[in-house]
């Protein structure tokens, strides 16, 4: 595993323990791993900073990173005679826009090298994807998650909206109710991650729930059961909402309108269902992340290079009034 201390890396870890696999996380030590790993130290960005990784021999690699693509070029680069697979966790992203509804993998990617410094994120996971390839070829396993939640998120979405209906009251949520959602629970793509590369499969996948797996009414209707807070939701129309400056994405987190709604929750994920994807139901992805908050006091740690998610209390005032 390559990092393992944040997010999706640390789920990953954990699901792979869970498993019975031997884990080795490479990694800076910024962040203690969970107990059970074998602990190597370096750092990516750095000359030399790849020398713990010179000796070893993996079955799988796990790969999440997210900035330069040359470090993931490195990375694959110095590993590609000692192990199995390389799984490198992409982006449905890496598309470029516009990007239609039922759209799947074949759709059109943005210009990247896998030779390119720190960018435009959609540039960065396309520069990675192909540092994998160039190294492992049709043993480069490319992930190409969307919205990802559950346990451990760290950019803030569910655990913005599990906290604000945990206080009750009423509390805006954009209408339709019935509009279909997309995502996938960080453990759901961990275990796919790590099935499909011990298998050998290789090429991309767009790896989230079919599309319309759950709706914007049950993931809220599910926060306010799991957190008994009785908040009344009150559905306000994508107009209202946009006038009085609601940020779709940001300002009420997984709400999206027109081509970014057809882009990030309308993907073919018919290729990674028949590889093996299993999506657990919104109901325990939801429960389970409000487990974890309330046994972190109900604060989850956010990482700095992410926008804080949420509305705005002065403008939910103003909607909730109008």
């Amino acid at each position: 595993m390559l990092g393992g201390t944040g997010f999706v890396g640390r789920v990953v870890v954990g699901e792979a323990l869970a498993m019975g696999w031997e884990v080795t996380a490479f990694n800076r030590g910024s962040q203690e791993p969970p107990a059970g790993v074998t602990v190597l130290r370096g750092d990516r960005t750095a000359p030399g900073g790849l020398a713990a990784l010179e000796r070893g021999e993996w079955d799988v690699v796990v790969d999440t990173w997210s900035w330069a693509p040359s470090a993931v070029r490195d990375s694959a680069a110095l590993l590609a005679g000692r192990a199995g697979s390389y799984v490198y966790v992409s982006s449905r992203s890496v598309h470029a826009e516009p990007v239609p509804f039922g759209a799947d993998e074949s759709a059109p990617v943005v210009a990247a090298s896998a030779d390119d410094g720190d960018g435009p994120y959609a540039r960065n996971k396309a520069g990675g994807e192909l540092g994998a390839v160039a190294a492992f070829g049709d043993r480069a396993l490319l992930a190409r998650a969307g919205l990802i939640i559950g346990p451990h998120e760290n950019v803030g979405r569910l655990p913005w909206w599990l906290g604000r209906i945990a206080r009750g009251g009423a509390v805006v949520a954009p209408a339709p109710a019935d509009r279909g959602l997309q995502y996938i629970d960080a453990r759901d793509l961990a275990v796919w991650c790590l099935e499909a590369g011990a298998r050998g499969v290789g090429g991309a996948f767009n790896v989230v729930s079919p599309p319309g797996f759950t709706t914007m009414g049950e993931l809220l209707e599910t926060c306010v059961k799991v957190t008994g807070s009785g908040a009344e939701l009150r559905w306000i129309e994508e107009e209202r909402l946009l006038a009085a400056g609601v940020e779709p994405w940001v300002g009420l987190p997984f709400w999206l309108v027109g081509a970014d709604y057809d882009f990030l929750h309308g993907g073919d994920v018919s290729k990674a269902v028949a590889a093996g994807l299993r999506v657990r139901p919104v109901t325990e992805t939801v429960a389970d992340t409000w487990a974890w908050l309330r046994g972190l006091g109900g604060q989850a740690p956010l990482r700095a290079d992410r926008p804080l998610k949420g509305l705005d209390p002065d403008v939910e005032a103003r909607l909730l009034a109008s």
